[in-house]
């Protein structure tokens, strides 16, 4: 075998392995879309089929939101992202900042610490941090959705590895023309990181929007529940058996983050390929 047909074999396995990995990936989302487009006696037959006989779609859309408050969901679902994700860049550009360009004692022992924060599961330290909120009396509120997720170590390390990639040139620049610390941190680091925290942004907005556990735990009240909480009491107290709307409402929480993650593709990939995260 040639070199050339070498390569276009190993490009046909590539491409091929390609497409059916997608496909598995895919098949849930495709077969979600399908159900919320069928009436209740098409969903459990005998036989499989993808395609509806009868199209029930804005049906299960308009029971959906009749039965559930899906606006309040997904309200309460941008109030906690949003405010999470602003809080975590305000924490984590200066870290970033001085753990990649300034030089003091026990800069690479704090850096080692952010590290082994990054392999701390957020489960582990539920129970410590609910009882703390229930001493400090801000469970079931905006609060106790926000504030334990207000420092993230993974934001820190990913904009450090953002700012070791600017030229020490440009920092020193600054400095000569009168800029604080700060003030390097928000007017000249803050732009060219605007990649890097493209990506940090999905990563944190994808985890907050789908986080099921912390918001189970800490609230009680039906007006702030998160889109996946409010789905699942959508299932058990609305829905049933209905699984029509449900899927209906599943895409609705689901769009969203397509919508946003297709938007900011481009400078996803590239603050992923600046960042050196493989």
């Amino acid at each position: 075998m040639t070199p050339r047909h070498r390569s276009i074999v190993w490009s046909f396995t590539r491409h091929s392995l390609l497409l059916c990995g997608a496909a598995f990936i895919l098949l849930p989302f495709l077969w979600m879309i399908s159900t919320a487009s069928k009436p209740q006696t098409e969903i459990f037959t005998k036989s499989i089929h993808f395609i509806p006989h009868s199209f029930a779609l804005w049906d299960n859309f308009a029971t959906a939101f009749g039965k559930a408050n899906l606006w309040r969901f997904l309200l309460n679902g941008v109030v906690v992202t949003v405010s999470i994700f602003v809080l975590q860049v305000l924490i984590a550009l200066p870290a970033a900042y001085a753990l990649a360009k300034l030089r003091f004692a026990g800069r690479e022992v704090l850096f080692a610490l952010v590290l082994f924060c990054i392999l701390i599961p957020p489960q582990a330290t539920a129970i410590p941090v609910f009882l703390l909120f229930h001493q400090l009396g801000i469970l079931d509120s905006y609060a106790a959705l926000i504030v334990p997720f207000t420092i993230s170590a993974f934001g820190i390390f990913l904009m450090r590895q953002f700012f070791k990639t600017v030229p020490d040139d440009l920092i020193e620049a600054a400095r000569m023309d009168g800029i604080s610390e700060f003030g390097i941190v928000w007017r000249v680091m803050l732009p060219t990181a605007i990649p890097a925290l493209t990506a940090f942004g999905i990563f944190s907005v994808v985890a907050h929007w789908n986080d099921y556990f912390w918001p189970l735990i800490v609230l009680n009240s039906e007006h702030l529940r998160t889109p996946p909480l409010g789905v699942a009491s959508f299932r058990n107290e609305e829905a049933g058996t209905n699984y029509g709307p449900l899927m209906a409402a599943a895409i609705v929480i689901i769009a969203p983050l397509v919508v946003a993650f297709l938007l900011a593709q481009r400078r996803f990939i590239e603050g992923i390929t600046l960042t050196g995260i493989k």
